[in-house]
């Protein structure tokens, strides 16, 4: 299938200024709304995003129930009713537009592989043995994106860049490898791939420590861009998880029979700079209306300040906020 260009002439809105806008957009993995605090969760899983002016979006849906899907599905121009990979492999995603129009875009990669969003910008790849201190030759934990994302702001500081971090997350059935020790805030966990012979209270309780942990990544990565003039924060999840409800485990069950434990996600925005206050007081009036991956596409064009001719503004979040 030939490769297609959906817009060869993206711009810059006029009114975007002359300050570096900094968007860091964090692709979650295997995250449940229902296990996030600022959701309502009864344990206290974000007890430090919980301090910050976080907006968390509380029904968002995602495109599929595993990564695969999910992934290139959201950030493409296809909704989840028509999404063909074949397609969206073929064509432009958002990220495309968005470099095409002038933005530094970077992938930072600490799960498999971008699932080819990434083909055609930056990418720093998954290298499970790139670091001793997080990473064990099979997994890294996320607390090495944060490096990488210090080490990226302090590049291309005189232009537009978006950053995108891809996180191991809450990946199963080895939830236990997705955080160190000091992070078993809930206890007992259950330290075993074999999930299924864990009883309910112990694997509810490791998962919910990837939860936790992905808290702490989170909120350093909100620490950063305090440190960074106009910068804004897209955390969303691609799928979510089953954790023995109904006797289901893991994810990747057929979306039309898949429960919402797996496609119920969690979606939270940060920003500073210019009329903080105003915007994230928009957000927050918005976060209980139904959304899913479908909007991402046009959200990130619309917080990135690009104009393009693919861009819908009804399926832009925060239009009413710009």
């Amino acid at each position: 299938m030939p490769y297609r260009i959906l817009d060869s002439k993206p711009t810059l809105a006029e009114n975007t200024g002359d300050l570096p806008d900094t968007i860091v957009m964090v692709v979650g993995e295997t995250a449940r709304a229902d296990r996030f605090s600022l959701n309502g969760y009864s344990k206290n899983t974000n007890p430090l995003l919980s301090d910050e002016k976080v907006v968390s979006f509380t029904q968002v849906t995602s495109c599929g129930t595993a990564t695969a899907v999910s992934v290139p599905c959201m950030f493409s121009r296809l909704s989840r009713d028509n999404y063909d990979s074949r397609i969206a492999h073929s064509q432009d995603n958002v990220l495309d537009i968005i470099h095409r129009a002038g933005y530094s875009v970077t992938w930072i990669d600490n799960n498999s592989t971008c699932k080819g969003v990434c083909s055609r910008i930056e990418t720093i790849p998954y290298d499970p043995a790139r670091d001793e201190r997080f990473c064990d030759g099979d997994y890294c934990l996320d607390a090495i994106l944060l490096n990488q994302l210090e080490a990226t702001l302090k590049q291309n500081t005189q232009k537009k860049r978006l950053i995108v971090l891809h996180m191991i997350g809450s990946h199963g059935p080895t939830y236990y490898r997705r955080y160190p020790g000091d992070f078993s805030g809930f206890a007992p966990d259950c330290a075993r791939s074999d999930i299924q012979n864990c009883d309910m209270t112990q694997l509810s309780n490791t998962y919910d420590n990837t939860i936790l942990y992905t808290d702490f990544v989170l909120s350093h990565i909100i620490g950063q861009l305090k440190a960074v003039e106009n910068a804004q924060l897209l955390y969303l999840s691609d799928h979510g998880e089953s954790l023995g409800e109904k006797g289901l485990y893991l994810h990747g069950f057929p979306y039309s029979l898949a429960p919402e434990e797996q496609t119920h996600v969690p979606m939270l925005y940060w920003r500073n700079g210019d009329d903080m206050t105003a915007k994230l007081s928009c957000a927050k009036s918005l976060k209980d209306r139904p959304y899913s991956q479908d909007n991402l596409y046009d959200t990130l064009l619309g917080l990135t300040g690009v104009v393009s001719t693919t861009y819908q503004s009804e399926q832009d979040i925060f239009a009413t906020c710009q």
